[in-house]
């Protein structure tokens, strides 16, 4: 196999989302640690816009070409290596499983995002609770649609008994959101298929806490 490299951060949700999916795959791949506070952020040095012009993570580079952003190197990966499909064969329900990643990636993901984080700070003068109440505002709109179409879908796991994409963006969304103290206790679905992701080898490797760029404090 050729080799996979990953830029990213031990603590990016879309990162999180790409590990799951290697290790998922059974991918072994070179991690590349992009520190997104140090130094102003190195994602923003000369040498990552050559990699990433949008000076963001993740970014993967697979037989010299780079892919950046999480819902195309996923779909990729899929592609490439089929093993243990993460879209189900059904054209109805690839769609929604790609309806309910865009729930996250476009309504959820930007408010928790860092650069949203520092416009809300530098800007308007927001200081961390004030940032905490938006990220809760938004966040149980989120959840809450998530939970309503679980309810029509779920089995051990967003949509049934296989883990799809649906759970490689989930369980990511979730541990955002705990970090900034969104209550999670109205939505039982969401947190019995984080409970089952959890206890999955891949989602454990892949955690956030487990990285080899997590400041040892926080191990």
């Amino acid at each position: 196999m050729s080799q996979i490299t990953l830029y990213n951060y031990f603590r990016s949700s879309p990162s999180y989302r790409v590990r799951i999916a290697l290790y998922h795959k059974g991918l072994h791949f070179e991690y590349k640690a992009v520190h997104l506070l140090n130094n102003g952020g190195e994602h923003h040095t000369a040498e990552y816009k050559k990699i990433n012009p949008q000076e963001e993570v993740p970014s993967l580079i697979h037989d010299g070409n780079v892919i950046a952003q999480s819902v195309a190197i996923i779909e990729y990966l899929d592609e490439v290596f089929p093993q243990k499909h993460l879209l189900p064969n059904s054209a109805v329900l690839r769609a929604q499983v790609r309806q309910f990643c865009e729930n996250i990636n476009s309504f959820m993901h930007p408010v928790c995002n860092l650069k949203i984080q520092q416009y809300l700070e530098v800007k308007h003068g927001y200081g961390p609770s004030q940032k905490e109440d938006w990220i809760q505002h938004w966040s149980k709109q989120g959840f809450e649609a998530l939970e309503k179409i679980l309810q029509k879908n779920c089995g051990k796991f967003c949509f049934g008994d296989e883990v799809t994409s649906a759970d490689l963006f989930l369980i990511p969304q979730v541990f955002s959101a705990k970090r900034f103290k969104v209550d999670m206790s109205a939505y039982p679905l969401i947190n019995k298929i984080e409970k089952n992701c959890l206890d999955l080898e891949a989602f454990k490797k892949a955690h956030p806490m487990n990285q080899p760029d997590t400041p040892a404090e926080m191990k």
